[in-house]
């Protein structure tokens, strides 16, 4: 366990599941961004998915690993989707806002 570099997770986890980050910090619900406000929010989820698609981009070019790439380049593409779909949201909800509303 120690060569792989998991003595300290088993030593404290046992099998558990424990979420960390690449640097092993664990994961905290400080990470969740959420304001209240759609608008306010998506953006936030827009910044998440853009970070996570540069983070695929420096691996991509990390590596000459044909195969590697691929899959990286799989989800960087994935990421690029969702920002898209929640800047899509986004222009709904502001669209939405600017009509009157009758009850």
């Amino acid at each position: 366990m120690k060569a792989a570099g998991l003595g300290d997770h088993f030593v404290n986890h046992d099998h558990a599941l424990f979420y960390q980050n690449a640097s092993g910090v664990p994961w905290t619900a400080t990470y969740i961004q959420a304001k209240g406000d759609p608008i306010a929010d998506l953006y936030e989820d827009i910044a998440a998915e853009e970070k996570a698609r540069a983070t695929y981009q420096w691996l991509i070019d990390m590596t000459d690993d044909v195969d590697l790439q691929d899959g990286l380049k799989y989800l960087r593409e994935r990421e690029v989707v969702h920002s898209q779909r929640f800047r899509e949201a986004v222009e709904i909800i502001k669209d939405d806002r600017s009509h009157q509303k009758y009850f």
